[in-house]
């Protein structure tokens, strides 16, 4: 996944047209004539050996006939035809191409060979880039590019657009013409057979003309590169999606649309949570937030004002935004008697301030004005409904005036609805004139400021510390393991509780004990010693007993009842299964639930995103969708506190304020530890814990079970998020005998990072940041100790201290180019221990997991004075060079 190559998509100087034509209405008559409108400044070269020129373009009979080579492509040929023209251009040296021809997955040559395969195989061999089949195109209009089917072209802007849609891609287009947005990319992607939303992210993260980004998707393919990109681009600006497949019809026509795999929606969510996007759900919402994208500055805060000359819509927008857990500003005494001095006496006297009916521009204006002058609101609604009283154009040409002069204009958003139809139109036309968001409905612009909100949390929740899990909570992936594979040569596929016991153990998850019984005398005998009230269960392979009535007798507690129970339950169980194998009973001691809540937690193995845990309330039936909140490991304590809070603010978990109901931290420990297992333990395919009973911090699974793989995947094809790498950890010893562990950083590593930060001599900070560099703040500390595994690694050295406390000693990090090309690296050790070889430990280290990475090169740069450093790198094979205009030192090492 070259983004190198993508360099010529987006920034081409030339383009054939293969397949031009001068028949009306053909795809090659179409991009050639959208081309040559949209002013694009490099060689247009159509490419038929039907006409000698082409809307008055000299025409080339074949490919090899042009006079260069085309940075860009498009192929306007019917689907038979695709693969050899791929592969000539390829030869020809063409790096990248656009194909709008459809159905190519679904048909094949003379020899069997599916047309889609064909045509990557032979771009790929060239090392050619393919966007699309079945793409509408892409229009760059910051160059003048419109090499799309569109009816229309793009005005320029700041927001890209990338959709596997054509039809939604359309839609888009028109509404944003309408409202004079405009964006610096808009981009068909078809099939993806090639390009693909992450390399595409990667491209458009970096890209300076591109301030927000916005997705439709109907499936994913490439989860781990998505989600690693989408994260990577959301830290610098928003990225917005709306994904088709809500409903399990729309999910299989959004799979014969594109391809796709389809996966669960909800796991969809939390992935997208996960990554930092903001999700929207219909293209009302999706216009909305292209509204808010192109027109507004990021929220320093979250507090709304609404103004308005109408109660009604201004109760509406209240509404909305308290229902979707908004701010709502509250007046000062400062603020409340100039408007009191401004307004009519019959004004709401609070926020919604309602100005009154008759209000003209000049008390809009005001309004506005005092709001804006106060530090009150982060953001402000203004509401004008229909009125003969107030021109409603002269209001929003007044209005639009004062906040291009007032200077908190980019510190406060300014939102507007002018409602109506014909009053309406040409006061919204005002507006997205002057680069102010204008909505339809008072619902409409609550709800795209609270995608700004949500945004704005996001970003802060991707930046908390996590608390670390208790050190008394065991982590034991050797146990746990030890027992899967004793299960396994047993030839079981699914454990129930008895035989979950030991592996959730491993991870401190309590189950309720117990006891394996093969006839009812023998079970009384347990009930007896392990003390009643006791739960008899059948232990049968043929049936789940636990959403069976007829194989579960609870409550027993006498030596009569359970010998009946057993003799009753397995006639019950045989009636209705009559070849059930009966392996045994399970006899069980009974948990007190007296102030106690019971819930359910599950781990699923999803078709795209891999494993998933859910929670939520206990019950036979559920629906991920609807009855659980999703998240995807790996989980810590920060992540799950938040799923947590997420399924009790959407109803999927109820406190019911029980003496001894849940308790978040030791909700958050058992999510986390669930969150270990699934990724130590590849072994288990799915699990459902349910009941779990929480008692306060004490949580005890009541029923488990655990489905377990045939054949399984490694993480890095069943996991779509990097887990934190243990295997790299590893002790060394320094030239002085003390021991260190060199180990990759966690997030939790934050405020000891923070303190070696802050422990560096200043002639080490200088020499590390290439100049004097201020203390840390606590977003950049995020940044340096929250990282992707998948794209950048950080090692850390640390030790105990004279208290028992870790403390770091030393760190190295690098980042990734997308290709995995080259790494550059930089690294500081602690003042106090330097030239006890813990730089060399590190760089070593460094080095030899890139090497295994296949990245080809490792890079860095120091200061002249840093000498130390060079000699280092000097001794380890590094190739140093000196930039004397510039002042520093350069190491490579080639890796490959």
């Amino acid at each position: 996944m070259s983004q190198r190559t993508l360099h010529s998509l987006f920034n081409p100087k030339s383009v054939a047209i293969i397949g031009a034509s001068n028949t009306e209405k053909r795809a090659g008559n179409i991009i050639m004539k959208n081309l040559l409108a949209g002013g694009f400044s490099g060689p247009i070269m159509p490419v038929t050996p039907k006409y000698q020129a082409v809307l008055g373009v000299l025409a080339y009979p074949n490919i090899e006939a042009l006079p260069l080579k085309p940075d860009l492509a498009i192929i306007c040929t019917a689907a038979d035809k695709v693969p050899s023209i791929v592969a000539t251009l390829a030869q020809f040296g063409c790096k990248t191409a656009i194909i709008n021809a459809s159905g190519m997955g679904q048909q094949v040559n003379d020899m069997g060979i599916n047309l889609l395969t064909l045509a990557k195989n032979n771009a790929q061999r060239y090392g050619m880039r393919i966007l699309g089949p079945n793409s509408l195109g892409m229009m760059l209009p910051n160059l003048g590019l419109n090499a799309s089917l569109a009816h229309t072209s793009a005005l320029p802007g700041k927001i890209a657009f990338v959709s596997q849609s054509a039809a939604i891609c359309t839609t888009v287009l028109d509404w944003a013409n309408n409202k004079g947005i405009g964006f610096s990319s808009f981009i068909s992607l078809g099939d993806t057979t090639d390009i693909d939303f992450d390399e595409l992210l990667d491209y458009l993260g970096r890209d300076s003309r591109t301030s927000a980004i916005m997705l439709y998707i109907d499936s994913i393919s490439e989860k781990r590169h998505f989600l690693s990109a989408a994260r990577a681009a959301s830290r610098n600006k928003p990225i917005l999606v709306i994904k088709s497949g809500r409903s399990l019809e729309g999910t299989n026509a959004a799979r014969l649309h594109t391809g796709g795999r389809t996966g669960n929606d909800a796991v969809y969510e939390a992935a997208f949570r996960r990554a930092g996007m903001l999700r929207v759900n219909d293209l009302v919402e999706l216009f909305a937030a292209v509204e808010t994208l192109a027109h507004s500055s990021p929220l320093l805060g979250e507090r709304l004002a609404i103004i308005t000359n109408g109660g009604g819509p201004a109760v509406l927008a209240l509404d909305q935004l308290m229902l979707r857990g908004g701010k709502s500003v509250q007046l000062d005494d400062e603020s409340f008697q100039a408007l009191n001095q401004l307004l009519p006496s019959t004004w709401s006297g609070q926020n919604p301030i309602d100005i009154g009916g008759d209000a003209d521009a000049e008390r809009y204006t005001k309004t506005v004005e005092i709001m804006m002058n106060s530090n009150l609101a982060d953001a402000i609604l203004v509401l004008h409904s229909p009125s003969a009283l107030g021109d409603s154009v002269e209001i929003a040409e007044r209005l639009t005036k004062m906040v291009a002069k007032h200077p908190n204009r980019k510190r406060i958003n300014i939102l507007t609805n002018w409602s109506g139809e014909d009053a309406a139109y040409q006061a919204r036309k005002h507006f997205n004139k002057a680069g102010l968001p204008t909505y339809r409905t008072p619902e409409g612009a609550v709800g795209a400021f609270m995608h700004m909100v949500e945004y704005r949390r996001n970003q802060k929740l991707l930046q908390e510390v996590p608390q670390s899990i208790p050190d008394n909570i065991p982590t034991d992936a050797c146990k746990a393991k030890a027992a899967l594979a004793k299960a396994k040569e047993r030839g079981r596929k699914t454990l129930e509780t008895h035989e979950s016991q030991e592996i959730l153990s491993a991870y401190g998850l309590k189950t309720i004990d117990t006891y394996v019984a093969q006839d009812p005398h023998s079970a009384a005998e347990i009930a007896q010693n392990i003390g009643y009230p006791v739960a008899l269960k059948v232990q049968s392979p043929d049936i789940r007993h636990k959403s069976d009535v007829h194989g579960v007798m609870l409550n027993l507690s006498s030596k009569e009842e359970v010998i009946q129970a057993a003799i009753a339950i397995k006639e019950r169980v045989l009636s209705s299964h009559p070849d059930a194998c009966i392996e045994g009973l399970l006899v069980q001691k009974m948990a007190l639930t007296a102030g106690a809540q019971e819930i359910r937690v599950a781990v699923i193995n999803d078709p795209v995103f891999g494993p998933a845990i859910l929670l939520g309330e206990g019950g036979s039936e559920w629906d991920p969708a609807t009855d659980a909140v999703v998240a995807l490991p790996p989980l810590n304590m920060t992540l799950a506190r938040y799923m947590v809070i997420q399924a009790l603010k959407t109803k999927k978990l109820k406190d019911r304020h029980l003496p001894l109901g849940l308790d978040m931290n030791a909700l958050c420990v058992m999510l986390t530890q669930i969150s270990h297992l699934v990724i130590d333990c590849p072994e288990i395919a799915s699990m459902d814990l349910n009941p779990v009973l929480c008692a306060g911090d004490n949580i005890t699974m009541l029923d488990v079970s655990i489905q377990l793989n045939e054949h399984p995947l490694d993480n890095t094809s069943r996991l779509a998020i990097s887990p934190y790498p243990k295997e790299l950890e590893q002790v060394a010893t320094l030239k002085n005998g003390q021991e260190v562990m060199l180990r990759p950083i966690l997030p939790e590593d934050e405020p000891k990072h923070l303190a070696f930060d802050n422990s560096l001599s200043d002639e080490d900070r200088y020499k590390r940041y290439f100049g004097v560099r201020s203390k840390m703040t606590h977003e950049e500390m995020a940044v340096l100790t929250q990282i992707d595994y998948a794209r950048e690694m950080a090692f850390i050295a640390t030790s105990s201290g004279e208290d028992g406390e870790e403390i770091t000693l030393g760190a190295i990090r690098a980042s990734i180019d997308p290709d995995n090309t080259q790494a550059e690296f930089a690294m500081a050790v602690r003042s106090d221990h330097q030239g006890q070889g813990l730089g060399k430990l590190l760089l070593e280290k460094l080095i030899a997991y890139y090497k295994t990475n296949n990245t080809q090169v490792l890079t860095g740069f120091t200061m002249f004075e840093n000498r130390s450093m060079a000699n280092l790198a000097k001794r380890l094979g590094f190739t140093v060079t000196f930039d004397m205009e510039e002042r520093l030192i350069k190491m490579d090492m080639q890796l490959k």
